[in-house]
């Protein structure tokens, strides 16, 4: 994506949500891991910018401000899901987040229906129930990429600091 378009779509994206962009959850969640390295917040951010950028390269007409706000709640879950208290590494958190995540969100912001539907569908086929609404499937599949991008990012990284040490 080029760098003009980013930052036109992050500054639509504090427009349409600095009351979640602002609040103390939100930015609670800069302190819990999501995928490798990469925090919660930061990747919740990465799927926003993913998820209007593909509406729009699609030219999917969308409630691009459920898109957004949707897209920054999908994982308001709250914890860090690593830790031996939700269960580690091997849990069932990629189950129940969704649910989690919409409990959250809901005691702090009135939510539109799309936007229910994006927070507690975006784990599909994790969830069975498929999304309803186009901004749910738009935001799911941005969310599949920037998870898988993070991923493979960090395997990458991981392998060649390895590389270092057994070079050494």
């Amino acid at each position: 994506m080029k760098k003009e378009k980013l930052i036109k779509i992050m500054k639509e994206i504090r427009e349409a949500a600095s009351d979640i962009l602002t609040s103390p959850n939100f930015l609670s969640s800069d302190n819990n891991i999501q995928h490798g390295n990469i925090s919660v917040m930061k990747h919740s951010k990465k799927v926003a910018c993913a998820s209007l950028a593909l509406c729009r390269a699609l030219r999917i007409k969308a409630d691009e401000r459920a898109i957004m706000r949707g897209a920054l709640l999908h994982d308001y879950f709250l914890y860090d899901w690593h830790t031996p208290e939700y269960g580690g590494f091997w849990n069932l958190h990629g189950f129940y987040h969704p649910g989690r995540a919409l409990k959250n969100a809901e005691k702090e912001y009135a939510l539109s229906d799309r936007e229910r539907d994006i927070i507690r569908k975006h784990m599909w086929p994790l969830t069975i129930v498929p999304p309803k609404y186009k901004e749910a499937w738009i935001v799911t599949m941005a969310d599949k990429y920037i998870s898988t991008t993070e991923s493979i990012h960090f395997i990458k990284a991981a392998r060649a600091r390895k590389q270092r040490y057994i070079d050494l």
